[in-house]
């Protein structure tokens, strides 16, 4: 938006003579066929132009330069500044008088203009700035909103995982303190406590390969280390690791023989599955059967886990991979489903749940076949 005078005062002057200058050249020749009222008006043309073009000073010089103009050029005897006829006396002092008023009133008006303009701005900038404040402050409201959803869940995985660490290590502690103290036991209580003392410990490999990874996806740090991986042999040595937290239900592998092999991180593939069972096994009734299920879909490798529990409401299918978010009567530190969304992801894939077919939960993922 144009704020200021289009030339200025100097451009304005400059504009006001010459257009005094060029009416005398032009009017000269033709001054004996115009009357005298005629060229005065004329001339009080770039008193006006002066007047928009550069203000009241600008409109000044050209009313007066116009008005020397006028009794030089106009007014006989030409060429002299003397006048003879009291009507052209007159002529001349109405001439000057309207010149300048209008000039004056022409230039008040650009002003008023220009002061309009520059409040217009003004409030335009205003504006701006206010709107730069709101969003300034809406900013600052979502970092706040963050920030104290960053420390509700930073408390959350203190007290999930002071409870996690906790729970295993009074197990291994008390068999350990009970076996180093002489207690009797026969050989097979003994074979049980140590049995018990490694699932344990397993169980806190589990909770820290969590955390660990929890650490590297909050820094931006995971970065799959890709290659063909076979993921039946995957499956198949997951559940055999596991056996002894699978004891207690019935595993049902289905994998077929010709499944293309996988593009993907053994290690961090390896912790999805694990993290999708040891959830099968929290949820679902001992002595039920959980399926393990792999397919090959054009590009992608979709592997599904499926228990007998109580299944997932509709609407919570879209939330349970977000961090801290526990099922109903979950015991779990809420951060194995998050981690398998982040691994999923970091892979191309997807990862969703599903009501299984008879009941219960089935949570697919997909991977990207190897080229």
């Amino acid at each position: 938006m144009r704020t200021h005078r289009p030339l200025g005062r100097l451009g304005g002057i400059v504009l006001g003579l010459a257009l005094v200058g060029a009416i005398t050249v032009i009017g000269v020749p033709l001054r004996d066929n115009v009357t005298v009222a005629t060229a005065g008006l004329i001339l009080v043309m770039p008193g006006v132009v002066a007047a928009w073009a550069g203000g009241r000073v600008a409109a000044l010089v050209a009313a007066l330069t116009a008005a020397l103009a006028f009794n030089l050029a106009f007014l006989p005897p030409y060429w002299t500044l003397k006048v003879d006829l009291l009507d052209d006396a007159i002529a001349l002092v109405v001439f000057v008088a309207v010149a300048l008023a209008v000039g004056t009133l022409v230039a008040l008006e650009g002003e008023r203009r220009v002061q309009a303009e520059l409040r217009s701005a003004e409030i335009a900038e205003l504006y701006e700035q206010q709107g730069a404040l709101r969003a300034d402050q809406q900013r600052l409201a979502a970092e706040k909103v963050a920030a104290e959803l960053v420390g509700d869940q930073r408390s959350a995985l203190l007290r999930s995982v002071s409870h996690d660490l906790r729970t295993p290590l009074a197990t291994i502690r008390a068999v350990t303190s009970d076996l180093r103290d002489g207690a009797d036991y026969d050989d097979e209580t003994r074979a049980e406590l140590l049995d018990l003392v490694g699932d344990e410990a397993e169980r806190l490999d589990r909770l820290v390969a969590n955390l660990l990874s929890l650490s590297r996806i909050e820094a931006g740090a995971l970065e799959p280390e890709r290659q063909a991986v076979a993921v039946d042999e995957l499956l198949t040595d997951r559940v055999r690791r596991l056996k002894r937290l699978l004891r207690d239900r019935r595993i049902a592998l289905d994998v077929p023989f010709a499944l293309p092999l996988a593009d993907a991180d053994y290690t961090l593939v390896d912790q999805v599955v694990t993290n999708l069972l040891e959830n099968a096994v929290r949820h679902s009734p001992e002595g039920s059967t959980i399926r393990v299920r792999a397919r090959s879909k054009e590009s992608w490798i979709e592997v599904s886990v499926a228990d007998q529990g109580s299944g997932v409401a509709a609407e919570d299918q879209d939330h349970i991979f977000e961090p801290f978010r526990r099922g109903e009567g979950s015991t779990g530190s809420g951060v194995g489903l998050a981690i398998c969304q982040a691994i999923v992801e970091a892979h191309g894939g997807s990862i969703a749940a599903r009501r299984a077919n008879g009941g219960g939960a089935e949570l697919v993922f997909t991977l990207p076949v190897h080229r």
